[in-house]
C-alpha cells in the first residue's frame, strides 16, 4: 500500500480534530477526500505530508512512518495546500528552479521544469511573474510544483480552485492521467468533480470517517432510492411493476410513463429487462437515476 494510516489523531485542546481514523490506499487509486468545513480534511493531508505531527496513531507513505522519517516521505509526495502558498514577487519559472533546487534535482531540473510546464498548460505564462497570474494560473503553479519532482503519491487539496470551465477539464484529465501511475487523494467540495475524476471516496464528519467505498457502492447504499423512468408499448399494472425483486415503490407521474424506486438500480434495469422479455412487453423508453455523491453526502453527514 501507497499510504496506511492507523488510528490517527489530532487533538488541539479539548477539540478533536482528527479522531482516531484509518484507512490504506494504494497506487492507481484517485480518492475523493470529503467533508463539510471542519471536519478534519486538511488536518489530516497535513499529517499523511509531514506538515503537522499526529496526537497518536500512525502513518506511513511508501512504507516510510510519517514521524520518524518524515524527510523520506516528504521526498515521495507532492503536496498542493488549501492556501497554495507562492511567492507572488518569483517569476514562474524561477519559482519552479527554487522548488527543484529544494528537491535537490540537479542536473534534470531544466528539462522537468519544462514538461511540468507543458502538462499544466502554463507555457503560455512562464515568463510572468507569479503575482500577475490570474487565479487560475495561480492555482495551476500550485501543481505544477507538486508534480515537479515525480512523486509517487500526491495529496491535492481544492486543486481546482478559481478554474475557468475549459481549465478545469484540462486539469481533471491531467489528474486521470496521473492517477494511473500515482497515488493522489484530492480534496474537494465539488462532488462532481469526484464523480469525474476519483475511483473511491472517503467522507470524513467531526473527525471520525463515516465512509469508505468505491463510488459505485456508495451510490448504492444511500438510504434516497433512486429510480427508473420507462415506457411500455403495452399495458402494464402497477401490481406487476411492483412484483419485480428490488423495486420498493412504483409511481406514474404522468399516463405514458411508470417510475420504479429501488436502493438497488442497476439490478431493478436488469429484472425490468427479464420482466419485459417474459411478459412480452416492448420497452419504448428507460432511463435511471442513481444516487448523486451529493445526495449520499448530505445524508451522511447530517447523520452524526
Amino acid at each position: 500500500m501507497s499510504i496506511q494510516v492507523s488510528a490517527l489523531s489530532k487533538v488541539y485542546g479539548e477539540q478533536r480534530a482528527v479522531d482516531a481514523i484509518s484507512f490504506e490506499l494504494k497506487k492507481g487509486e484517485i480518492t475523493g477526500f470529503l467533508g463539510p468545513n471542519g471536519a478534519g480534511k486538511s488536518t489530516t493531508m497535513k499529517m499523511i505530508t509531514g506538515f503537522l505531527p499526529p496526537t497518536s496513531g500512525t502513518a506511513t507513505v511508501c512504507g516510510f512512518d510519517i514521524v520518524t522519517q518524515s524527510l523520506d516521505v516528504r521526498k515521495r509526495v507532492g503536496y498542493l495546500p488549501e492556501s497554495n502558498p507562492l511567492y507572488y514577487d518569483m517569476y514562474l519559472t524561477e519559482f519552479l528552479r527554487f522548488i527543484a533546487g529544494i528537491h535537490r534535482m540537479g542536473a534534470n531540473a531544466s528539462k522537468r521544469i519544462d514538461e511540468v510546464i507543458s502538462l499544466t498548460g502554463l507555457q503560455p505564462e512562464r515568463n510572468k511573474k507569479i503575482g500577475a497570474l490570474s487565479n487560475g494560473y495561480k492555482q495551476r503553479v500550485g501543481i505544477a510544483q507538486a508534480l515537479l519532482h515525480d512523486p509517487e503519491v500526491l495529496i491535492l487539496d481544492e486543486p481546482t480552485t478559481g478554474l475557468d470551465p475549459n481549465q478545469l477539464a484540462d486539469i481533471r484529465q491531467l489528474i486521470k492521467t496521473l492517477g494511473a501511475s500515482k497515488t493522489v487523494i484530492l480534496s474537494t467540495h465539488i462532488m462532481q468533480e469526484v464523480e469525474a475524476i476519483c475511483d473511491r471516496a472517503i467522507i470524513i464528519n467531526k473527525g471520525k470517517i463515516i465512509a469508505d467505498d468505491r463510488l459505485s457502492a456508495l451510490q448504492q447504499q444511500g438510504t434516497a432510492s433512486g429510480h427508473i423512468l420507462v415506457r411500455f408499448a403495452e399495458p402494464v399494472t402497477a401490481e406487476e411493476l411492483a412484483g419485480i425483486p428490488g423495486v420498493t415503490r412504483v409511481a406514474a407521474p404522468d399516463e405514458q410513463h411508470w417510475q420504479l424506486f429501488s436502493n438497488e438500480v442497476d439490478e431493478v434495469r436488469k429484472n425490468l429487462l427479464q420482466f419485459a422479455l417474459i411478459n412480452n412487453r416492448n420497452i419504448l423508453s428507460l432511463q435511471s437515476n442513481s444516487q448523486s455523491l451529493e445526495t449520499i453526502f448530505r445524508e451522511l453527514t447530517k447523520r452524526v
